[in-house]
């Protein structure tokens, strides 16, 4: 053996004796030796090379394919200049044990052969023996390596190999003889030379020939592979590992092998001739390229070779080849190969089929390929629907208050593209702050990232409709204020006047303006006269949690409830009862369990009914002091209504800014922590105890260094020689937000990279770490 083969066989012998001893096995001399080039197999065979032919290529090989092995028949393989780079001819040979399956699984011991070429076995090692199988090694080949949990399970280490027909899992008692096959096995099919398949060398040569149409029309006529079939398809137009792991990922949906699943969505593609509805299809394909990403250029090129010498192309059933495809295209885009492939097709098919549905489709997904990006959730059926005739979906977005608007959108437009379409369609461009899209429920809100696509956005909002019918939480598009630059130039006939209102009305129902219970009501009061007008015993007022923040009356009640109650009237114990009647339980069975379990749940049960009642009560009373102040207000119109409920707003001093919820860690180790607000403005962060208007400690855009994610949950701003760290769930948003204000400060100073705030001119801090899809 060479000098450097000899070394690789001891480094991987060593390393993995290391792993032995992990697993706890005893170095043990190993059932196998190497061969070196000058020893035949044993049936006198020496390496195998081979070259198949394919019309309209050219190929020096065999000239019979009965001389190649029937494994190596659908494949073309570039014959290799350069075997193993120590020695072409290094095998190792050894007994295995071979798993047959039959009417039970057993193991038989067989002699192994490994060639440069593939892995025999044998029944015997005499040099005469009878070769029982061959297992031809390509680029294709697959190795799984031996694993703990079999040898608990067998008793023996196992390693798989994967060929194309035939599939060897393999057994020996010894860890490091299984990892020296499994190493030296898989060091073969690395030496090998990539496989390609007909149609791969077929889409070079059209590549190659695109600028001559003869030719290329006879590379069409002479390969039926190339063109439409109603017959199945057997194995995959491009090469895929044979026994690929990656389908193990998606075991919870029924994927197999990468291979038959290629042949699977042939299978499908064929069904959408004849269904009615192809939507459930056309869904469950693009499903299928989404969990499994290396399906994508096969599914391309089966709708290519589908789309190709159709007989009769203008039929509805052969649209749908066109449909899928246009599907595909505002999708996923395919690799750098079968794209150039596919815009060639398209062109072919213009002008070949000009004026035709044909052309039309090809047009609309030569435009699509420009735009798209991969998208994160398969298309919605009411996008597949418009896709398959080419047109735009309508997107309801709702702004603050009950207004909302409807605008057409692509499968590309992203949150920033319909934000400036709201911001034309409401007459907003001129506008100092800034808006952005959210997405919102009752309960819940968060701001979409700019380049979000909105179709992945409104697909979400239909698959969560799905999975929960019966749910009250209903999603949906909101455009509002994001960074207030500017409240106080805000016109007040101004529609942005009203979403400055409603928004601030929002935080006040959050419990996130911090003023008076009396301002608090007086507000509520504003509200009710803006939405109803003057006070009416016939007006239907909305709920007070609509009105007024339900945890000031919570505290409230949760305060009274903590005073001493008088304890119940006490219970008898069982020894009080008649002496005249023995007990029929020993004593404590029913008091010490059966009794203490009814008593603790009857109280739970009696301490919320009584917080029910007495939240009922409570707020029945401040309603009542809400009504009694609306019933002052009468005369007042809903503009001044506005005017009176921003104003006792503003009195708080940090109004405009967005209120966080977050641990605040007080010492650097993490070891002390209290909840406070993390106030997000224009100009400054602020620290505020929860509920109280006056800031702890504020840092001027100007003192801060850097900001960012530290950890996990953890955000750290650096402001002059102090590190602040905050644990929040609301880590992106503090982060989108923060970096909205430094670049709109940016961009309204013209200062380039540098901020101007109240702590003077800095640099734009450095940003720890960017989350993807800004605002």
């Amino acid at each position: 053996m060479p000098l450097q083969g000899f070394s690789w066989f001891l480094c991987c012998r060593q390393g993995f004796s290391l792993l032995g001893r992990d697993y706890g096995e005893k170095e043990e001399e190993e059932s196998f030796e190497l061969r070196s080039k000058d020893e035949t197999t044993c049936n006198g065979r020496g390496p195998l090379e081979v070259t198949l032919s394919q019309p309209a290529r050219t190929a020096n090989g065999p000239s019979s394919l009965s001389e190649v092995p029937e494994e190596m028949r659908s494949l073309i393989i570039e014959k290799s200049k350069m075997g193993l780079e120590e020695d072409p001819e290094q095998v190792v040979k050894g007994w295995l044990y071979r798993e047959v399956r039959g009417g039970w699984i057993r193991q038989r011991r067989h002699w192994f052969v490994l060639t440069h070429d593939s892995l025999d076995y044998y029944s015997s090692q005499e040099k005469n023996a009878r070769r029982l199988g061959t297992l031809v090694l390509t680029s294709l080949c697959s190795v799984i390596w031996p694993d703990k949990q079999t040898y608990k399970e067998t008793g023996y280490w196992s390693i798989t190999v994967y060929g194309r027909k035939h599939c060897y899992r393999l057994y020996t008692k010894h860890f490091n003889e299984a990892v020296h096959w499994a190493c030296a096995i898989q060091k073969v099919i690395d030496s090998k030379a990539p496989v390609e398949t007909p149609t791969q060398l077929l889409i070079r040569d059209i590549e190659e020939n695109k600028f001559n149409p003869e030719v290329v029309e006879q590379i069409y006529q002479h390969n039926p592979i190339l063109k439409y079939t109603q017959s199945p398809l057997y194995a995959p137009l491009l090469p895929f590992p044979y026994g690929s792991l990656d389908h193990t990922y998606h075991n919870g949906k029924g994927y197999t092998t990468l291979r038959d699943e290629a042949v699977k969505v042939f299978n499908s593609l064929q069904q959408l001739e004849a269904a009615r509805d192809p939507v459930p299809l056309i869904q469950g394909v693009l499903q299928t390229c989404l969990d499994l990403p290396l399906l994508r250029d096969e599914v391309y090129c089966q709708l290519v070779k589908q789309t190709s010498g159709t007989p009769t192309p203008d039929t509805a059933a052969h649209l749908r080849y066109w449909q899928l495809l246009t599907c595909m295209s505002c999708t996923f885009l395919p690799g750098t190969a079968v794209l150039k492939y596919l815009r060639f097709h398209l062109k072919r098919v213009q002008s070949l089929c000009p004026d035709t549905e044909m052309d039309n489709y090809a047009s609309f997904i030569s435009e699509a390929l420009e735009k798209t990006r991969c998208r994160e959730c398969v298309p919605s059926w009411e996008e597949i629907q418009v896709l398959m005739s080419r047109q735009e979906m309508l997107c309801t977005v709702h702004y603050p208050g009950p207004g909302s608007c409807q605008l057409p959108i692509s499968s590309h437009t992203t949150a920033d593209e319909l934000v400036k379409k709201m911001l034309e369609q409401l007459r907003l461009q001129d506008s100092r702050n800034i808006f952005a899209l959210f997405e919102q429920s009752v309960h819940r809100e968060r701001p979409i990232g700019g380049s979000t696509i909105i179709a992945d956005i409104l697909t979400r909002f239909e698959n969560l409709a799905t999975r929960e019918p019966e749910s009250d939480t209903q999603w949906r598009l909101c455009f509002k204020l994001y960074c207030f630059l500017d409240t106080e130039s805000i016109p007040s006939d101004s529609i942005e006047y009203t979403f400055l209102f409603e928004q601030c009305h929002e935080m006040m129902v959050r419990g996130q303006l911090p003023v008076s219970e009396e301002d608090l009501q007086a507000l509520a009061a504003l509200r009710l006269q803006f939405l109803i007008g003057d006070f009416s015993t016939h007006s239907p007022c909305p709920p007070l949690d609509e009105l007024f923040p339900s945890h000031v009356v919570e505290a409230r009640v949760i305060l009274a409830l903590k005073n001493p109650q008088p304890p119940p009237a006490t219970i008898p114990a069982p020894q009080a009862l008649s002496n005249g009647c023995p007990q029929r339980f020993p004593n404590g069975l029913l008091t010490g369990a059966l009794w203490s379990h009814t008593a603790a749940h009857k109280q739970k049960v009696e301490q919320d009914l009584r917080l029910r009642g007495r939240l009922k009560e409570e707020g029945a009373v401040v309603m009542g002091a809400i009504v009694e102040r609306w019933k002052g207000l009468a005369g007042r119109s809903r503009q001044e209504s506005m005017a009176a409920y921003l104003a006792i707003a503003r009195q708080w001093p940090g109004f405009g800014c967005t209120l966080y919820e977050v641990d605040f860690y007080i010492s650097s180790t993490g070891s002390f922590s209290q909840k406070l607000w993390l106030g997000v403005a224009a100009k400054s962060v602020s620290l505020y105890r929860q509920g109280e208007a006056e800031a702890l400690e504020s840092f001027p855009y100007g003192q801060i260094c850097s900001y960012g994610v530290s950890d996990s949950n953890i955000f750290k701003i650096t402001a002059g020689d102090r590190d602040l760290l905050f644990e929040t769930s609301k880590l992106t948003e503090i982060m989108q937000l923060m970096n909205a204000y430094f670049s709109a400060a940016c961009q309204q100073h013209g200062q380039g990279d540098r901020t101007e705030t109240e702590g003077g001119i800095c640099p734009t801090p450095t940003v720890l770490e960017v989350p993807s899809d800004l605002v």
